[in-house]
């Protein structure tokens, strides 16, 4: 049993006595006798008692009905009345108060004691309900996302102030219209108005699609969503994704729904504010390393400029003579020719990794790219007295991408390689490029044998910034992966054995190869 606080208001001395007595002996603790409606909603307020029993006739200017009214709308203590007169309206006119019961005199303990049972257990309910409500509604308020609540017939009953800032509704104006008239959507793409989603979820149920992109309306434009010649310059409004549940009652049937958004403008700003800086990060270090890669460039185009001064000099020398051999003339003029397209094609594969360039995607040979690729570092190695080794897949290899791009990747991973392989005292300097086919997609793999990968967590290489080499700007991998991902396919670092690190993408193979 429930023991309470108990206030008794009966104009009748005797009778009260006689119910202080009983509810005593029940257990309950009696806080004050009063035979009147005012003192009753004076004592009320100050000793705030668990329940009041409540005579509807009294003493004075007010009866128990509107004590009891004052009393709930000040302090929503719970009332069971006492009465002689249960009349129809008596008992309508005490309905309003909303009482938690009605006891007819001559009152009876067993019955008595049931009510106030009842009242106290009922009361215990409803002050968890509203706790309920409480935390319910705050946390509602807090998120960052609109939410409107709609009952069964599409009206709305609850809007947070996200929704209320976002639609240009308040709560209170909103409250009881049609969803449709607070929440005014037209398809991103098409302009046309769409279906509430809410009517959809609740026809649907667990078949309506979990989400959808629209752009809202703001207050006022209503009208324009049901024009033919909508254009997109003439709305405003914002972007928003749209998610809608339905709410299901006791008995299994929809009872309503509710339907939470979010504003996409700023998070795609921030998207193309990433991207830019990707980009832009992307171009940094294409150019760093065409610093890093100088000499090497100079070298590489100096050998077949200097082929073709000395190659140029003997065929002077050739056709100077009294009786020239045309047939070695011609072959010496031939190497000419191809020393000179050499240094061009040195020159482009440099141009085209500095320039700053949207994608242009294509198929891409990937053999040939590693081929090209090493062909720019191929003094390094010898600088470095690297050894190359390479396994490239016979047949074609080629994959769908920007040739700019994937060319920079493996770039990126054989100076990766290189400065692994640094250090003066390492016994072994080898560097094995490996590429292949299977289900996976067309992969390609840089081993190295320097002293390997020192972090537990490999994925932490490919963090921006992250480097290990005093000079280094930690970003060559990051955008490595970026690239890769961008190119739907995937890069991982594991150690290599028994020494050195290997390097692996994998990139979705042209149709019909694997």
């Amino acid at each position: 049993m429930i023991a309470a606080r108990i206030l008794i208001v009966e104009d009748d001395r005797i009778v009260a006595r006689d119910i202080q007595h009983q509810v005593s002996r029940m257990g309950h603790v009696v806080v004050g006798l009063s035979a009147s409606g005012e003192e009753a909603v004076r004592l009320a307020g100050s000793h705030q008692p668990d329940l009041v029993l409540m005579d509807i006739r009294l003493e004075g200017e007010m009866d128990g009905i509107e004590a009891a009214r004052r009393i709930r709308d000040a302090q929503r203590i719970p009332v069971v009345f006492l009465t002689a007169y249960a009349n129809d309206d008596v008992v309508q006119r005490a309905s309003l108060t909303e009482p938690f019961g009605y006891l007819l005199k001559p009152l009876e303990e067993p019955q008595m004691r049931t009510v106030i049972q009842m009242a106290l257990y009922k009361q215990a309910s409803d002050a968890k309900l509203r706790m309920s409500e409480r935390r319910y509604a705050a946390t509602l308020a807090s998120i960052r996302d609109g939410v409107i609540l709609c009952d069964r017939d599409g009206r709305v009953d609850f809007m947070n102030r996200v929704a209320e800032a976002m639609t240009g509704w308040t709560a209170a104006e909103a409250a009881g219209r049609p969803l449709t008239a607070v929440f005014v959507a037209v398809d991103e793409e098409t302009l046309e108005p769409q279906e509430d989603f809410s009517a959809l979820v609740r026809r649907s149920g667990a078949l309506a699609p979990p989400e959808r992109l629209s752009r809202l309306l703001p207050r006022g434009e209503a009208g324009e969503s049901t024009r033919t010649e909508l254009t997109g310059t003439e709305l405003t409004g914002i972007v928003v994704e749209e998610r809608c549940s339905a709410i299901i009652d006791d008995r299994g049937e929809v009872a309503g729904a509710i339907l939470v958004f979010s504003d996409l403008t700023q998070r795609r700003q921030i998207a193309e504010t990433l991207r830019k800086a990707q980009t832009d990060l992307a171009r940094i270090s294409r150019l760093t390393m065409m610093g890093e890669l100088a000499a090497a460039v100079a070298h590489e185009v100096n050998q077949p400029l200097m082929a073709i001064i000395t190659n140029a000099g003997t065929c002077l020398q050739r056709l100077s003579q009294p009786e020239p051999d045309l047939g070695k003339t011609r072959a010496v003029a031939e190497r000419i020719v191809r020393d000179a397209q050499r240094a061009g094609d040195v020159v482009r594969s440099i141009h085209a990794l500095a320039r700053r360039t949207p994608a242009d995607p294509g198929w891409v040979d990937v053999n040939a790219l590693v081929v090209e690729t090493l062909a720019l570092v191929r003094a390094e190695l010898r600088r470095a007295r690297i050894a190359l080794e390479t396994d490239l897949q016979a047949g074609p290899s080629r994959v769908h991408g920007d040739r700019v791009q994937l060319q920079q990747l493996v770039l990126n991973l054989v100076m990766n390689a290189i400065e692994a392989m640094a250090a003066p005292d390492l016994p072994l300097r080898r560097l094995r490029i490996v590429t292949a086919s299977g289900d996976g997609g067309i992969s390609v793999r840089v081993e190295d044998s320097g002293p390997g990968i020192a972090e537990s967590d490999p994925d932490v290489l490919f963090r921006a910034f992250y480097t290990t080499k005093p000079s280094g700007l930690g970003m060559g991998l990051s955008i490595s992966r970026s690239i890769v991902e961008l190119h739907g396919g995937r890069l991982t670092a594991t150690p290599g054995t028994p020494c050195g690190s290997v390097f692996e993408f994998v990139l979705p193979p042209s149709p019909g190869e694997t």
